[in-house]
């Protein structure tokens, strides 16, 4: 009887080759801890979804963004092969001015609402989604809270009651000097003179 991990890992080398050979150096491909990424620019977004499916990777498992600033977004998918038991993790970037990808949703239906979070959360637009409109957040909240620069209120305006550090808390002395989360400016969240964090 074959061995199971011999069998994934002879997948994985196929798909790895399949990969390099389809898009030779318009797409990196590293190998760690038995899974395997594929990264390509957006052009080849929607083309490398559709081969990993023809491959076998049927299943999609989920797809977000990863903030990288300065430059923009990540936004990576996870496939998986049922025969196989092979994974594929795919990336692209969206620049941050711009942050457009066209919508995976024809590929794989099950994007739709992943692409809908990531869109009310990062703000990268899937163009030519179906219905691509909020779908976690209440109606009329402004900004994307999972961008690295968006400043969450609630920290700086009342004391964290959890303190994990020193000094977060108002009582004991700080090891060090209290920040506010990258974004706030200096004077945000003052009361009568006294910083509210």
């Amino acid at each position: 009887m074959p061995d199971l991990a011999d069998g994934r890992a002879r997948d994985r080398r196929a798909v790895v080759a399949a990969i390099r050979e389809r898009y030779g150096t318009r797409a990196e491909v590293s190998e760690s801890f038995g899974e395997t990424t594929a990264t390509v620019q957006a052009g080849d977004w929607i083309d490398l979804l559709t081969f990993a499916r023809s491959r076998g990777y049927e299943f999609f498992d989920w797809l977000t963004a990863v903030d990288d600033p300065p430059d923009g977004f990540e936004v990576v998918a996870h496939v998986f092969d049922p025969v196989s038991h092979g994974r594929l993790l795919l990336r692209t970037r969206v620049p941050r001015a711009q942050p457009r990808l066209p919508s995976a949703v024809g590929v794989f239906r099950g994007a739709d609402w992943h692409e809908r979070e990531t869109f009310e959360m990062f703000g990268v637009i899937f163009e030519g989604h179906p219905n691509l409109v909020p779908l976690l957040l209440p109606e009329g909240f402004e900004g994307f809270p999972l961008r690295k620069d968006f400043v969450l209120a609630a920290r700086v305006a009342k004391a964290w009651p959890g303190a994990k550090e020193p000094g977060e808390s108002d009582h004991g002395s700080p090891s060090r000097r209290k920040t506010l989360p990258p974004g706030v400016p200096a004077d945000w969240g003052r009361d009568d003179g006294r910083d509210a964090r």
